[in-house]
This record gives structure tokens, C-alpha cells and sequence, in this order.
């Protein structure tokens, strides 16, 4: 935790100063208190002196409120210190997320990510502010009470020296058993949330194929093996209770078998043995409290090493260009360039691919599902990072750009539409914020927006579901191509971006489109013919190869694949 705690604390360092400040205080005033007892018993009672009774009692009163006022204090501090950490922690961990490539989001399953920046965050916090008043209050509780303690009999205080080691290892036992436990309960709860992920997300799938019980089941597995993992954790954390319980009242046996004898023969007065109880108390008070915030921390670390799996992910993809450096024609070229998702994978999933597309060409990209056309055309964002060869941008390779100058050059619709929630204008505004309705109308004509868009209940103000749930597949790839538009990119990417789309619109889009945006390069992956006969050039992509290049014309020729594909597409009046 100390990799990330000086950061993530800095905005929140003075309530953490004020919460362990009143701690201290208040330790020291609730420590007066047996001292001041104790006097009223053997100074006040034993010489019947009602006046230094009635002072005492007052010094008690006052030190009992302003250890109740500090109490307070403490709680308030502590807490607003640990939300404070936590939401720190939340957002570095989302900022560091959002520099992930698509090579480092692999490495974790969504539900994960989510754990990770949801339950092991609350549990960090949580053990700040809960564990922040015990972990300062029964080291000050401890020392002093002993000290009090050896100086009021020292012989009877060594009955400490036997019980601290008994309940420091009965702890040790029980925090080896209980650590990996931790770990292995939030890798728990990530299952549990991938199940109810992808049951809400394919909830219609779920309900159409009437699989109701069997997500049911799934769910039942996976809720009760963490129901398991939790059980056995806290069990074996509960047993830090009876262990204490056991050293504390055996310990207090012993004082008072000992404590009794010295009273009995003169050696200590009843005063003495009185306030030492409950200096004793004080101290097994804070041993409990220690091995209480023993536990909290282990199952923090164990939250806290999930936590810097990602923040110290290695970033894949560096933004090493130059800030100033900016797209201005949509120039690009792949030279010998070669892809693997991972560096010991055994086999490419591009090999040796090298092509050139002048500015303002339009090339459709097509092939057999699997043939890495949607990879191929993500390493011109750097979305993912070329294995070998060059992927070059107006001459120059992709890596000499900033991501953020690169990626605001290209606009991507991608296999996958996505929309978020909120109107449909805040969607389409993705794009270029500042856009005016003029615009944003200009757009919704190219990609048939303006179709259906009048139907919906409030027009551009229509509130979409979380992933526009509440449009068809149709609708959210006219949206997702309009919001594309919107940007004026210098190189527009099509990813099989109209696969919902009837023919008939598809025709008036591919219309639209050739008229705008003449100076933008535009790529468009297509599994219809149709959707890339009048291009510029196609390039035929056959397992990671580029098989052909060429027109329509040239490919019917030269290519056995794109004659495959065209005569099967033909014979299904696809064109």
C-alpha cells in the first residue's frame, strides 16, 4: 500500500492528521481516568474528604467529555479521510485504466476491472476508516497502561509478559490461515460479477432460448462458492474473539488470585488493585483492538495487491510522439508489417502485410470471417501495437504521433456499436462537442439517421438505455456512423459498420458518403461485394495474408478468392 498511500492520501493529509491527533488526546485523557479513580479511593474515601472526592470527580467528568468530544472528533476525521483515499484510489486506478491498450485490457475479464475498482477500494477505505482509531489508540493505550501498570506492582504486572506472546501467536496462526482466504473471496466476487454482467447483457439471448434455470444455476455455483470462500474467512477471522477472550479472562484470574494475596498481606491497597484492573483492561482492550486491525489489513493487502496488478500494468502502447505533430493528409502505408497479441504466441495473426492508400482513396477490405481484417485495420490508431514492420501516417510510422492527436484523426465504427447512456445527441456529440444542430443534422441525413429518428419519443433528445438498448441494431449503427462523421476525420474506418443495415439503405449511405468529407480517407471492412464495388482499391485478406489488391474489375480476374465470394453472392442476389 505504501507504493500508492503517499499519493492517493496527500489531498486528505490534514484529516488524517486532525483523526490521529484526537486518537492520541483521547487515549491520554481516557488513561487519566483509573489514576484520578484511583486516588478518590485511596486519598477521598479512605480519609472520608467529600471535597477531594467532589474535585476528583469533576477532573473525571471533564476528562470523560472532552474524551467524548474527541471521540467524535476522531470518527469524523477518520472517515473523511478514508472516503477521500478510496475515491483517490478509484480515480487514479480509472485514469490508468483508460491508458490501456487493447493488448493490456486482455489481461483482465471486465468483471475483474470492475471488483477491482468497486469492492477492493471500499475495503481499503473502509479499514482507514475504521481501522485508523485502533491502530493509533492501542499502541498509546498499550504502552502507557503498561507502564502505569509495572509502576503501580511491578511483580503483579508480570503477568503480561505470558500473556502478550499466547495472544500474539494464537494472531499469527489465525492471520496465516485467513490471508490467502482474502484473495481468493474477491476473486470470488469477480466471478460473481462476469455471471450477472453477462446475464444482463444477453438477457433477451437468455430469455429467447429459454435458459432462464440454467443462468440460474450458473449463478447458483458461483454465488455459493463465494459464500464458501466468505464463510471459512470470517469463521477463521471470528476466532481472533475467543482467543482474546481466553488470554484476557484468564489473565484477569490471575490478577486477582495474586492481587488478592498481596492485599491480604498489606502489600497493596484495594485502590491500587482496583485502578490496576482496569489498566489491565486497557491493555488487553488494545491488544484486541491490535489483533483487529491485523485482520482489517490483511484483507486490505490482500485487496491492495489486486489493485496494483493494474496500476502497475506495463502499458503496451507508450505515448512517446510528438504533441505537436498532426494528421493532415490520411497518407497511409504498412510495410512488412506483422501482428501477434502476444510475443510468445506460436503463431501470427498477421503476416508480412504491406500495402499503400493514396489520401482520399476509398479501399474496402474484405475476406472470410477470421481473416484479422478488424485487427489489421487497429494498429492504424495504435490500438494495437504492430509485432513487426511499420505502419506509417502521412510518412511518417504512428508511433511519432500522440495518441491523442492520432486517434482524433481517425474515426472509427467499430464491429461492436456502442452508445452510452444519455440522449441522442450527447451520442452523436462524441464526436465533436461543440457541434451545432446544423451540422449534427447534415450528418443523421449522409447516415440515414434522419429516417427514424422523428419516430423516436423526443427526437435527438431521446434518452438511450445503457448501450442503446432501446434502438435496433439497424438504428445504433446509423448512429455510430453519424457520430464518426461528425469528427470530419482525416481517415474514416468502417468496421462491417452497416451488417445491420438493409441493402436499400446501405445503397443510400454508400451514396451519401462518396460526396462528403472528399478529402478524408476512408476504409471500409464489408462481407457484401456491394459495400465496396466502386473503392478505389480492395484488398482481399485470406488467414493473416493479404491474398489480392486491386479494382473490382482487376480482382474478378486475378483472384480466385474475390471470385468465390462474388459468384456465391450473386447466386444469393446479394447484389
Amino acid at each position: 500500500m505504501k507504493k500508492f498511500f503517499p499519493a492517493c492520501m496527500r489531498p486528505y493529509r490534514h484529516y488524517l492528521a486532525a483523526g490521529i491527533f484526537c486518537i492520541m488526546a483521547e487515549s491520554f485523557l481516557e488513561l487519566l481516568i483509573p489514576m484520578i479513580m484511583a486516588d478518590i479511593i485511596d486519598v477521598g474515601v479512605a480519609n472520608a474528604d467529600r471535597a477531594y472526592i467532589f474535585a476528583k470527580g469533576a477532573q473525571m467528568i471533564l476528562c470523560g467529555l472532552l474524551s467524548l468530544a474527541l471521540g467524535v472528533g476522531s470518527s469524523r476525521f477518520a472517515a473523511a479521510a478514508g472516503q477521500g483515499f478510496g475515491a483517490e484510489i478509484r480515480k487514479a486506478e480509472f485514469q490508468k485504466i483508460q491508458q490501456f491498450s487493447f493488448a493490456n485490457t486482455d489481461h483482465f475479464s471486465t468483471s475483474s476491472l470492475v471488483t477491482r475498482l468497486t469492492s477492493d477500494v471500499t475495503t481499503i477505505q473502509n479499514t482507514i476508516s475504521t481501522g485508523l482509531r485502533p491502530a493509533f489508540r492501542s499502541p498509546v493505550m498499550l504502552i502507557t497502561a503498561l507502564v502505569v501498570s509495572f509502576s503501580l506492582n511491578a511483580r503483579l504486572a508480570l503477568v503480561f509478559l505470558v500473556a502478550a506472546p499466547v495472544l500474539a501467536v494464537l494472531l499469527f496462526l489465525i492471520i496465516c490461515r485467513v490471508r490467502p482466504l482474502y484473495t481468493r473471496m474477491q476473486g470470488a466476487i469477480d466471478l460473481v460479477n462476469r455471471i450477472i454482467q453477462e446475464n444482463l447483457t444477453a438477457i433477451r439471448v437468455v430469455k429467447s432460448y429459454v435458459r432462464e434455470d440454467h443462468e440460474i444455476e450458473k449463478f447458483r455455483e458461483v454465488n455459493t462458492g463465494l459464500m464458501t470462500t466468505a464463510e471459512r474467512a470470517f469463521r477463521l477471522g471470528s476466532m481472533n474473539m475467543p482467543a482474546m477472550q481466553f488470554v484476557m479472562y484468564t489473565t484477569i484470574l490471575c490478577i486477582l488470585w495474586f492481587g488478592g494475596n498481596l492485599v491480604y498481606i498489606g502489600d497493596m491497597q484495594v485502590g491500587k488493585l482496583t485502578g490496576f484492573l482496569s489498566y489491565v483492561l486497557q491493555v488487553l482492550n488494545s491488544l484486541m483492538m491490535m489483533s483487529n486491525v491485523f485482520l482489517l489489513m490483511t484483507r486490505a493487502l490482500a485487496s491492495g495487491r489486486r489493485i496494483m496488478d493494474v496500476m502497475e500494468e506495463d502499458i503496451s502502447i507508450k505515448d512517446t510522439g510528438d504533441k505537436n505533430r498532426t494528421v493532415t493528409k490520411g497518407d497511409i502505408r504498412f510495410d512488412h508489417v506483422s501482428f501477434k497479441y502476444k510475443d510468445t504466441a506460436a503463431e501470427k495473426v498477421l503476416t508480412d502485410i504491406s500495402f499503400h492508400i493514396l489520401p482520399g482513396q476509398t479501399v474496402g477490405i474484405i475476406g472470410q470471417t477470421g481473416s484479422a481484417k478488424s485487427t489489421l485495420v487497429q494498429l492504424i490508431p495504435r490500438l494495437y501495437e504492430a509485432s513487426e514492420g511499420t505502419v506509417y501516417l502521412d510518412g511518417r510510422p504512428v508511433s511519432d504521433y500522440s495518441l491523442t492527436h492520432l486517434r482524433d484523426a481517425i474515426a472509427m465504427v467499430l464491429q461492436k456499436n456502442t452508445l452510452f447512456s444519455g440522449t441522442v445527441l450527447d451520442n452523436l456529440r462524441w464526436g465533436k462537442e461543440d457541434a451545432s444542430m446544423e451540422e449534427v443534422e447534415q450528418v443523421c441525413h449522409i447516415a440515414c439517421v434522419d429516417e427514424f429518428i422523428d419516430r423516436l419519443p423526443d427526437g435527438y433528445n431521446t434518452e438511450l438505455g445503457q448501450g442503446g438498448v432501446n434502438v435496433s441494431g439497424g438504428q445504433k449503427q446509423r448512429l455510430c456512423i453519424a457520430r464518426a462523421l461528425l469528427k470530419s476525420p482525416k481517415v474514416l474506418i468502417l468496421d462491417d459498420s452497416t451488417s445491420a443495415v438493409d441493402t436499400a439503405t446501405e445503397g443510400k449511405i454508400r451514396e451519401r458518403l462518396a460526396g462528403f468529407l472528399p478529402g478524408t480517407t476512408k476504409i471500409i471492412i464489408a462481407q457484401r461485394i456491394s459495400s465496396v464495388l466502386g473503392a478505389d482499391q480492395i484488398l482481399i485478406l485470406d488467414d493473416g495474408k493479404l491474398h489480392a489488391a486491386g479494382t473490382h474489375e482487376e480482382l474478378l480476374k486475378s483472384s480466385s478468392i474475390y471470385r468465390e465470394i462474388y459468384e456465391s453472392q450473386m447466386e444469393g442476389r446479394d447484389l
